[in-house]
């Protein structure tokens, strides 16, 4: 069983932004070009008010010669820690009894 991650694991945004952007002088007009998407939407996974998806996940490993499942990796362990954060009720969910067949 994997032990409970108690920090905020690392939004793809910031690794776009400080790993990329910022070491590279990119900007993110020039960036989003270059992923062939607007400018508004690379800016709202920067800001962490979007997430990558599928498509962004490819467009990104080609840009920056990684692979998909790297950013698809990283936005499901931002997104399973948020929602472990969140108060939605999740915790009150009984499992289901499974009944033998007979």
């Amino acid at each position: 069983m994997r032990t409970k991650m108690t920090r905020q694991p690392t939004h793809p945004g910031d690794i776009i932004k400080f790993d990329y952007l910022e070491p590279l002088a990119l900007k993110v007009t020039a960036l989003a070009e270059r992923l062939g998407i607007s400018r508004k939407t690379l800016s709202t996974i920067i800001n962490r008010r979007a997430g990558v998806t599928p498509d962004m996940a490819l467009r990104l490993s080609q840009a920056f010669k990684t692979t998909p499942e790297l950013w698809l990796n990283l936005q499901r362990t931002y997104d399973l820690w948020a929602a472990r954060q969140a108060d939605s009720g999740w915790k009150e969910v009984r499992p289901v009894e499974m009944r033998a067949e007979r």
